[in-house]
């Protein structure tokens, strides 16, 4: 069985292998003054919190989908994670390995996740008409709900889907413009050109502030390390992205900017105290969800000073509930960063990691490096109660959620390989790369 490689978290390899400035900046004020008031949701019979009353305030739609789902089809929601092979109907080994179904299009059906994430080094990425097959043919698989179809295309270093796309540059350059309007410009290029090739998720905005010289995961994929900046950038890049109707993923949760360690390979610590973490990583995040962000991907780090359990974020009740949902008001999807990383492997095994995400605050489980494993954990703590029912149908309605918000809820659109040829690297959009870099400062 092949290495998987995390998908999120990612420092750029196509294949399986400062200070802080302005603190006193209106956007930081804001982030702190929202990071200080705790919300106080209500809660439930069973003892899970209930939703507050926002966008998992779901629509009829939303609800009656839900209801007639099975318990196995609402576990599958959970779960994104990668299929093998160029084609829907491409025999792999890998697929029969983790799956038990040997094509892309057998998983789908099999396990029916939320969604897929593609990759390179999957064999997902060959050309534009391939691509648009892929994604219509892992859909065509999902006809009850239809998929979220994610990518890692950052730009710059994180670049999934070069050379297809337009090279646009990274968010460390469009943050050396100063112009958050570049910002969303580059968002709404890109996100133009994954939804022609039928992708609908992007793995983006990076909302870290990357204030330590030596991290070796983050550095150039930040827009800076003036949490300002970053804000109003990150902010920008999401409207951006919803301009062109692509879903955002704000990353990496509580903050991934201050580390030397990659959680690719190791457990990264930071210690921030809780009047740091307001001051320095929280406010990119909360501009994301002022800007409505689908999603905010969790960072597989420690801070001790938060939860003191040594819990990686991912696994952290106090962060991903505490922090993000009840400080920060959000109430969209929580996805982990990929569970094939080691920062998220070293404390638990592979079973217990996607049951303690869930009880956490995760919504979607992406990358578990055992696929059967994960998904039958999951299924086995509902049907004991140890994930309550009313706990599932919270991150179910989310996704749901997610998906009636962007189109795809009823049926997924269906890519035309034609447009999406003349629309990726257009004229057009190799212009707005142009402006950006002749920007640079």
């Amino acid at each position: 069985m092949a290495t998987m490689v995390a998908g999120c978290a990612a420092s750029g390899a196509a294949s399986p292998a400062g200070s802080a400035a302005s603190r006193e900046n209106g956007a930081v004020a804001s982030a702190t003054a929202a990071t200080a008031t705790p919300a106080a949701p209500s809660a439930t019979p069973d003892g899970s919190q209930a939703p507050p009353a926002s966008r998992a305030s779901a629509s009829s739609k939303v609800e009656a989908v839900l209801a007639r789902m099975s318990l196995e089809e609402k576990v599958g929601q959970l779960f994104m994670p990668v299929v093998y092979g160029a084609d829907p109907g491409t025999v792999s080994g890998e697929n029969s390995a983790r799956f038990g179904a040997d094509t892309p299009a057998k998983a789908v059906a099999k396990y029916r996740p939320g969604g897929v994430i593609l990759f390179p080094w999957a064999g997902n990425i060959k050309s534009v008409r391939q691509v648009v097959a892929l994604t219509n043919g892992l859909q065509k698989a999902s006809p009850k709900i239809p998929l979220l179809i994610g990518a890692d295309q950052e730009n710059g270093r994180v670049s999934r889907l070069a050379p297809l796309v337009t090279a646009m540059p990274g968010a460390s350059v469009i943050g050396a413009t100063g112009d958050p309007s570049l910002a969303r410009k580059a968002a709404e290029v890109t996100g133009s050109e994954l939804r022609a090739l039928g992708i609908n998720l992007d793995f983006a905005p990076v909302a870290d502030v990357n204030i330590n010289p030596r991290n070796p995961v983050i550095g150039p994929r930040a827009y800076g390390s003036d949490p300002a900046k970053v804000s109003r950038m990150v902010a920008a890049a999401v409207k951006g992205f919803h301009d062109s109707g692509t879903a955002t993923a704000a990353k990496h949760f509580p903050g991934h900017g201050d580390t030397d360690v990659d959680s690719h390979t190791g457990l990264p610590v930071i210690r921030h105290s809780l009047s740091q973490w307001r001051k320095l990583d929280a406010p990119p995040f909360a501009a994301a969800i002022g800007a409505k962000t689908d999603v905010v991907m969790s960072a597989h780090v420690v801070m001790p000073k938060l939860d003191p359990s040594g819990d990686p974020s991912t696994l952290s009740k106090p962060i991903l509930t505490g922090l993000l949902r009840d400080r920060l008001g959000f109430d969209g999807v929580v996805s982990t960063d990929a569970l094939d990383m080691a920062g998220v492997r070293k404390k638990y095994g592979d079973a217990q990691v996607p049951v303690r995400a869930i009880l956490a605050g995760v919504d979607l489980l992406l990358m578990p490096p055992n696929f059967t494993k994960a998904y039958d954990a999951v299924l086995a703590a509902v049907k004991s109660g140890k994930i309550s029912r009313a706990r599932l149908d919270q991150s179910v309605r989310r996704l749901l959620t997610l998906k009636e918000a962007r189109g795809l809820l009823e049926r997924a659109p269906v890519a035309d390989p034609a447009k999406a040829e003349k629309v990726l690297r257009s004229a057009e959009h190799r212009k707005v790369a142009r402006l950006i870099e002749s920007r640079a400062r």
